[in-house]
């Protein structure tokens, strides 16, 4: 995809992908893995971030403002929603009102971009007014979608609330939410934000998540189009077990669960299914109890030690990929329980490396878990059908067979090269309508 040609040179787009953070979350290691695809295939794009962890890189660019303003533009918008919700800490993090933020048209960096390619902006990075001075511009904006929050009024993750089909309002997440409490009045914002000049492109990283904001009435008008996450498929590799396992210190005679989240105990990815699901397994197995190991990665894992009916090894938050590699290498499932998510990266590198997945049939985990090919697609918040699925898994043809598959499927459909070329047809698109 090019601009145009000068004589024998060619001119790419710059591309800036602007994301809270660098490294931390879901949304960041996307974003950063697009960048490097895009790079691969010969685009220019940097990252623009609020929190870098690489130091003195030239494709990760941060604002010109000062650490201490950018930490008092997040707690002021955090007051405010403590203010909203009667100083209650009630769902402090599942809500965002976009009323903090960094003016990205006065960076440096942004002269220079043809795209600005949005990934997840909030916590006081961008507000709604910078999304309006980024409007006026004029440029072209692609907007990545890793949640539900650019749909709804204020919230991540709507679960079974429909409010955010008409204009939200008495809003779950907020104690005691009114008519017009602060889901509204974002969602208003919202409305008048996204009307205004040329469209916004919109893109989903799962086909779920791409039929809701097809659905969304803050959307319409906007195109919208689904595209998976890139992934390294040279990095994440197959390899043998026991070596990975040697170097964690896991038996080798064992079969190891994993569980992977941000923060190990967020109610929301389901470690209390998996909890029962282990119990409820080896209450109908208990020959499996001393020959099945559990291995809990995140935030807050520490604590869970001792809480499960087989030997688990806890793992605070790992930012490795290498580390992050070898549980999945010595892992004989991963086991996702997660309540809603959208295209877990998780999954996806687990599946690289040759290892299945059981997960409930929730949000974008059936474009990932294909029955009987890729993993086990467990009842929704059923415990014992989780469990019949790590039992099925454990079956030693069965998994050897599903981690072909796994490894197979990944290459063909989340390769670096693939995912930065459907993007580029986006950008190419956006940039036509300008």
């Amino acid at each position: 995809m090019r601009l145009g040609t000068l004589a024998t040179k060619t001119i790419f787009m710059n591309i800036l992908l602007c994301n809270t953070s660098e490294q931390i979350g879901g949304a960041a290691i996307a974003a950063k893995r697009l960048m490097n695809a895009l790079r691969v295939i010969g685009e220019d794009a940097r990252m623009f971030v609020r929190d870098a962890s690489t130091a003195h890189s030239s494709n990760i660019v941060t604002p010109k403002e000062s650490h201490i303003l950018l930490r008092t533009k997040f707690i002021v918008e955090r007051l405010g929603i403590l203010r909203e919700n009667n100083w209650h800490k009630h769902h402090l993090f599942d809500v965002d009102g976009a009323t903090q933020g960094i003016d990205l048209t006065r960076q440096p960096v942004f002269k220079d971009a043809d795209i600005i390619h949005l990934h997840w902006i909030n916590q006081g990075f961008l507000s709604l007014r910078n999304l309006q001075a980024l409007q006026h511009t004029g440029k072209p904006i692609v907007w990545t979608l890793h949640d539900m929050w650019p749909l709804t009024g204020i919230c991540h993750h709507a679960d079974d609330c429909i409010k955010w089909l008409e204009e939200c309002g008495h809003c779950p997440l907020l104690y005691k939410g009114k008519s017009k409490d602060l889901s509204y009045r974002t969602y208003i914002k919202k409305r008048q934000t996204y009307s205004m000049l040329k469209p916004i492109y919109f893109v989903a990283c799962s086909d779920w998540l791409a039929n809701l904001a097809r659905r969304a009435p803050l959307l319409q008008g906007h195109p919208v189009y689904s595209i998976p996450n890139a992934i390294d498929t040279d990095f994440y590799t197959p390899a043998e077990k026991s070596a990975a396992r040697t170097q964690l210190g896991l038996p080798q005679d064992a079969d190891v669960l994993l569980f992977v989240s941000y923060k190990a105990t967020n109610k929301n990815k389901g470690i209390d299914y998996l909890r029962e699901a282990i119990n409820r397994l080896i209450t109908a197995k208990p020959e499996k109890r001393d020959k099945l190991h559990l291995i809990v990665v995140g935030r807050e894992a520490t604590t869970l030690q001792g809480s499960f009916a087989i030997p688990t090894h806890t793992y605070e938050y790992v930012t490795s990929e290498e580390t992050m590699r070898n549980f999945y290498r010595a892992a004989s499932i991963l086991c996702m329980p997660t309540l809603f998510d959208n295209l877990p990266n998780t999954i996806v590198e687990a599946m690289a490396c040759g290892t299945p997945t059981v997960g409930f049939d929730i949000g974008g985990l059936p474009q990932l878990i294909h029955p009987d090919e890729t993993g086990y697609l467990s009842n929704y918040k059923d415990a014992e059908d989780f469990a019949h699925g790590i039992d099925v898994l454990l079956d030693d043809q069965i998994n050897k067979r599903m981690g072909s598959t796994c490894r197979a499927f990944t290459l063909q459909t989340f390769s670096q090269t693939a995912i930065a070329k459907a993007y580029a047809r986006v950008y190419e698109e956006a940039y036509a309508n300008t």
